[in-house]
């Protein structure tokens, strides 16, 4: 991936959203076109774990016709944070200043990007497109998913002492900075615990995070990656990363008072 040329966004440099996909045929085109439309300065990254589908040749279409997409291919489906932790890494390397994350199912609308753009500009280190703080939304989801979204980031916040509404939320803006930061090479989440413990990283850094409200719309086309088996293991992992934290930070504290 080249980054050599790209249009610099303003007041922020060089912009790159990754788009991970596994079997999103019917929606990649269409969200590539409305994030092109409405961010024209913005390049794309599509990260494919090898979707069965024919994503990955829609992908490679894109980018033949808009030299400001780029497609990274992989062969083994590892998770939502594996795809995403190698997307930044590319970006990294062809000299990005901001990298973006943003679902291929129409979910984040990237009508809304300008509002994390804004934030970011505003000095955060991080922004979050969040649904849970006052003006975000959900559209479609039943009220068992909305609960289990808000009781989850609700655990969040009490078991790591996370002051964020929605860490779990996927549509996000990094300096590149904050990813240098916060060591991704130290990264072992891969799958949707990711989000979160990016968050937590980049608060234990010292960054400054914020949250915008978006109106998150759940997909209409394709199936859904979150099922309650996800959800669950999602929340094992976290408490039992959570209790490691916590375990650690008092035998920290226990050790000055010697």
């Amino acid at each position: 991936m080249s980054a050599a040329d790209p249009t610099p966004v303003d007041g922020l440099g060089r912009v790159v959203v990754v788009i991970p996909t596994y079997n999103e045929a019917e929606n990649l085109a269409w969200i590539v076109g409305r994030l092109r439309a409405a961010q024209p300065s913005i390049d794309v990254l599509v990260v494919d774990d090898g979707s069965p589908d024919g994503t990955g040749d829609i992908a490679d279409e894109l980018a033949a016709a808009d030299p400001a997409v780029q497609v990274v291919h992989r062969t083994s489906k590892d998770g939502l944070g594996a795809a995403y932790l190698h997307g930044f890494r590319v970006a990294l390397d062809a000299g990005y200043d901001v990298i973006g994350e943003m679902d291929a199912d129409g979910s984040h609308q990237p009508e809304q990007l300008d509002r994390l753009l804004a934030a970011l500009r505003d000095g955060a280190d991080l922004v979050i497109g969040s649904r849970w703080v006052p003006g975000g939304a959900v559209v479609n989801w039943p009220l068992r998913r909305e609960l289990l979204s808000r009781g989850g980031n609700l655990y969040v916040r009490l078991l790591l002492g996370v002051r964020v509404r929605d860490a779990t939320a996927g549509y996000r803006l990094f300096r590149r900075t904050t990813l240098e930061k916060i060591d991704l090479e130290t990264v072992q989440s891969t799958g949707y615990v990711f989000q979160t413990d990016m968050v937590a990283r980049t608060l234990a850094a010292g960054l400054a995070v914020r949250e915008v409200p978006i109106e998150f719309v759940e997909r209409v086309r394709g199936d859904s990656k979150m099922s309650g088996s996800v959800a669950t293991e999602s929340l094992r992992r976290i408490t039992a990363w959570g209790v490691r934290e916590r375990t650690q930070r008092v035998r920290t504290a226990l050790r000055r008072q010697r």
